[in-house]
């Protein structure tokens, strides 16, 4: 019975030594350790862009235009031929209040009148401007430098190392240090 209980309790010591041994191995693998490195060197890492932006460019222009109207002597030409249209129509309808012939001759009769007042008197060609705007969107292009990030070279306890990041980090770089046991 001795026996059982010596490698009971031997059994108990071992469990208990591992447990307290591997307890605290935990306690440091399962928490970050930091320190400070120092920075020996921080490069911007930079590249050119094309950059396009449109633009709206809108000037001023003078538009001409021309309008044509009969010159003054018209109209009292065409005016004449209709009533000297319509007169002889009015006979040809033979005088009973034909109104359809009376109307034909009055159309004819200034189409004829207007007619040769145009031959005679022609047309009055006036020339007029006015201000318009025009607008067209253009591309402008130029290059711009960015910057995409920063390569650091930074030495933690006698060792360099380089890394790259988003930002300058200053005078001191912020490490984490994992300690694991090697195979």
């Amino acid at each position: 019975m001795a026996g059982k209980y010596v490698i009971s309790t031997a059994r108990t010591i071992l469990t208990l030594a591992v447990l307290g041994f591997s307890i605290p191995v935990m306690a440091d693998n399962s928490g970050a350790q930091y320190d400070y490195a120092k920075v020996i060197s921080v490069d911007p890492i930079r590249r050119f862009v094309t950059v396009r932006t449109p633009v709206r460019e809108c000037w001023q222009e003078e538009e001409r235009y021309v309008v044509e109207r009969a010159a003054p002597g018209t109209a009292a030409s065409t005016f004449l031929g209709a009533i000297i249209g319509g007169v002889v129509g009015n006979q040809f309808g033979s005088g009973s209040g034909n109104n359809a012939a009376t109307a034909a001759g009055a159309m004819i009769g200034a189409a004829v009148g207007n007619s040769t007042a145009q031959r005679r008197y022609g047309y009055q060609s006036e020339e007029y401007s006015r201000p318009v705007e025009r607008c067209e969107t253009r591309t402008r292009e130029h290059r711009e430098e960015r910057i995409d990030g920063y390569r650091v070279v930074y030495k933690y306890r006698g060792q360099k190392y380089a890394t790259r990041m988003p930002y300058d980090p200053g005078r001191e770089l912020r490490v984490r240090v994992d300690v694991r046991p090697a195979p």
